[in-house]
């Protein structure tokens, strides 16, 4: 885990609500592999079509989000089974913040425990910074001042 003060990264928004902690990573992942290894097992559901080719749908797999280390989300994720190996999965992938309008409760203990930094944000919030990611303008989370900003904006808004 590297602890951080400021991330600066255009975000991904992945927009959906009820993402469970089995989406995020399937259990026998988690019995076979190390942590540092599940970052490219993150999402696969998702990322992967049934035959295994890239789902070039999913926001995650378009290249205007590689790299990103903010996530954008919906209600309630991270819902479902207490996996810290969810958490593992995300920071692998190179996600160091979600922010999402509410969490499933032990996913959120757990974001603190293993360097993944959750931030609950209304959704109309979460919209407009969806909108600016969209674009390819990078925010700003500052746990220092304890803001998200979008510091290229003309009105440099803060959340």
């Amino acid at each position: 885990m590297k602890p951080f003060e400021l991330v600066r990264s255009v975000a991904t928004p992945l927009l959906r609500d009820n993402v469970d902690t089995d989406l995020i990573i399937r259990i026998d992942r988690l019995t076979s592999l190390n942590r540092e290894s599940l970052g490219k097992y993150a999402f696969e559901a998702i990322r992967f079509t049934s035959t295994g080719s890239v789902a070039t749908d999913c926001v995650l797999n378009q290249p205007a989000y590689s790299g990103s280390s903010v996530l954008l989300t919906g209600k309630n994720f991270g819902c479902g089974s207490s996996r810290e190996g969810a958490v593992w999965a995300l920071d692998a992938y190179g996600f160091k913040c979600v922010i999402a309008e509410s969490f499933g409760d032990i996913f959120y203990s757990n974001c603190f425990q293993s360097g993944v930094l959750p931030i609950v944000l209304a959704g109309s919030e979460i919209q407009a910074l969806a909108a600016s990611a969209r674009s390819g303008q990078a925010l700003l989370v500052d746990l220092q001042t304890q803001i998200v900003s979008l510091p290229d904006a003309l009105d440099g808004r803060e959340f």
